[in-house]
């Protein structure tokens, strides 16, 4: 049985910090999911592509592929050969993935680069569907989530660490609203599996979240 472990939550729950610590315990590939997202967004954006016009993104997207690869700091995106991790972040590309991931298209394109790599190795993948789209078979699906504010606070501390400027008012809104467009799409919506764990890491930090889920992994897979 491969180790498909999958992780779902809103945004700023902590999921890919806790997947890639888990993956690396468990010394498995980790795929974070939103990164591809951010990736074919920022792909579009860069092509010209107004990503809020469906039938410009349907045109653009058999000529647009990225690639997830892997080296010593962990995971990665290509694009025509590049590695555009450094501009998966920013606001604008931000805001053009939450865009794109609400075209059926655009996720049938990635969930099936997702599936095949799960069918390859071990994996932990985390995102908004992994356990209801994705890896509906995984044995182990995590969903995590937290308040609006305190996902607005760790945002607000990761980004004046990188020495940037916010008002945590403002991330918390913008959380919200992120939080409506994931859960309200037509594809793939944000929701708990049913036979999801549900964890709720409001009051947690992050060497307790990633016990909680090494002691679910243990007992899941018997190691």
């Amino acid at each position: 049985m491969r180790i498909n472990i999958a992780i779902d939550g809103p945004a700023g729950t902590g999921k890919s910090t806790i997947a890639k610590r888990v993956s690396s315990e468990l010394g498995i590939k980790y795929m974070d999911t939103g990164a591809m997202y951010r990736g074919i967004a920022y792909a579009l954006l860069r092509k010209g592509i107004d990503v809020n016009e469906h039938e410009k993104v349907l045109a653009a997207l058999p000529e647009t592929s990225i690639s997830v690869e892997y080296g010593e700091t962990g995971q990665y995106i290509v694009y025509e050969g590049e590695n555009i991790n450094a501009y998966l972040r920013t606001p604008e590309t931000t805001k053009a993935s939450s865009d794109v991931a609400v075209i059926p298209e655009v996720r049938a394109k990635l969930v099936a680069i997702q599936q095949e790599t799960a069918k390859r190795y071990d994996i932990v993948m985390d995102g908004r569907d992994i356990g209801t789209v994705v890896l509906p078979d995984a044995p182990l699906k995590i969903f995590m989530t937290a308040s609006p504010r305190v996902r607005a606070e760790r945002r607000y501390l990761e980004l004046k660490n990188a020495g940037k400027e916010a008002d945590i008012d403002v991330l918390e809104k913008e959380i919200a609203a992120r939080d409506k467009t994931d859960s309200t799409r037509a594809a793939s919506p944000l929701k708990q599996a049913e036979d999801a764990v549900l964890l709720d890491t409001t009051s947690m930090g992050i060497e307790e979240v990633v016990a909680a889920v090494m002691k679910l992994v243990k007992e899941r897979f018997e190691i």
